[in-house]
């Protein structure tokens, strides 16, 4: 697996397929493979496909102290940087969505366009600080109850119930505690990007989860809203649209970025 460091952090990534970099940014206790490997063959026919690790995620080393946003753009664009010269598209799910908007603030010269899939802006909903506390806590207090609760929230009713073993192994990131995913919790509950949202310049796609339990769709809409001539639509979906909704996703950015 490629890597490269990135202000004292070895982070690894993987690339695949031939054509305009894009790239994929995984959400809280993933890694680029667990969110995104399955969908790599429905944009590496056209695409460059760049899925990297920010820190507290797979291989990629750091020096353990909190994360930032700014922290985890520079990593992932330092990544694309490594595979593509040009500017490339950035999809960011969940926590990721946060790390593109930083990305495009920050390096607007390195970005092409955005696709924000379950994502949120400001840090004072009082329901998404309570699910994201318990989800912090429970994993001081009782490591199994910890995986219970965050997968009970991250797929509709009826989709958890039919998935077999095997199927929600493979699926879910985030679901054991382990210290990078704790530092990533941590982040999501303090990060907010309102200030940032009007001056993204760039062709922006924002995808909702109408049935989203961790990151209520409201909070697609309202990036939406503060987003200048960003376009919105929704999915059926819980919050983990990668293993729920796959195939409207892949439509949905492929769409998007024809």
């Amino acid at each position: 697996m490629p890597r490269t460091t990135v202000d004292g952090t070895t982070v690894h990534y993987r690339t695949e397929g031939q054509g305009p970099g894009l790239l994929l940014v995984h959400g809280t206790g993933a890694t680029g493979e667990t969110n995104y490997g399955h969908l790599v063959k429905e944009f590496a026919d056209r695409h460059t496909v760049i899925l990297p690790d920010y820190a507290g995620s797979g291989d990629t080393v750091d020096d353990g102290r909190p994360l930032t946003l700014e922290q985890l753009a520079d990593q992932v664009l330092g990544a694309a940087g490594e595979a593509s010269d040009e500017p490339v598209d950035v999809v960011g799910f969940s926590l990721g969505a946060l790390v593109a908007v930083m990305a495009a603030a920050r390096r607007p010269e390195r970005v092409r366009r955005l696709v924000l899939v379950a994502g949120w802006a400001r840090n004072d909903d009082l329901r998404k600080r309570l699910g994201f506390t318990l989800w912090r806590r429970l994993a001081d207090l009782d490591p199994e109850l910890y995986s219970h609760y965050i997968s009970l929230l991250l797929f509709t009713p009826g989709f958890l119930a039919d998935l077999d073993a095997e199927t929600f192994d493979a699926a879910v990131g985030g679901a054991e505690v382990n210290e990078g995913t704790l530092r990533q919790i941590e982040l999501g509950l303090e990060a907010d990007i309102r200030d940032l949202l009007p001056g993204i310049g760039v062709p922006t796609l924002v995808v909702g989860c109408r049935h989203d339990q961790l990151v209520p769709v409201d909070h697609s809409r309202e990036l939406h809203e503060a987003i200048p001539r960003s376009t919105y639509l929704e999915i059926e979906s819980g919050h983990l649209v990668p293993a729920e909704a796959p195939d409207e996703l892949v439509d949905s950015i492929r769409k998007f970025l024809a």
